[in-house]
């Protein structure tokens, strides 16, 4: 009886540590801070069309997301590169181009994203 409590409590005890483990492992900042990357993919819906085709027009809704998730170009780029955008249709070699047709005056230019460099 007193070998089974033991296991018992030992089992307990492992649960609780790999349960706080896990914890610290959600919490913790990626690029987009706490928010994950295909969450954050979700502001940028204003930019599909953008995003697709270099030839058309950027929204002003577009660049105001664009302009806010820039301030972070890690956060910007894993948008850019994530398996949400790359399901909606997003062009990454179109993408990138959206932050230079905004005219944003302090986007990270030359910032590399994966196999692309931002203009």
């Amino acid at each position: 009886m007193e070998v089974t409590m033991m296991k018992c409590l030992s089992f307990c005890v492992l649960i609780v540590v790999l349960g706080v483990a896990g914890v610290e492992m959600v919490d913790g900042a990626g690029e987009c801070g706490s928010v994950p990357v295909n969450r954050m993919a979700f502001r940028m819906a204003p930019c599909a069309a953008a995003s697709q085709d270099p030839q058309a027009e950027v929204s002003a809704s577009c660049c105001s997301a664009v302009q806010k998730m820039g301030q972070s170009p890690s956060c910007l780029c894993a948008v850019m590169l994530s398996d949400t955008a790359k399901s909606a249709g997003v062009k990454p070699e179109v993408a990138i181009t959206i932050p230079k047709r905004c005219n944003l005056a302090d986007r990270p230019v030359g910032y590399k994203c994966g196999a692309y460099t931002l203009p």
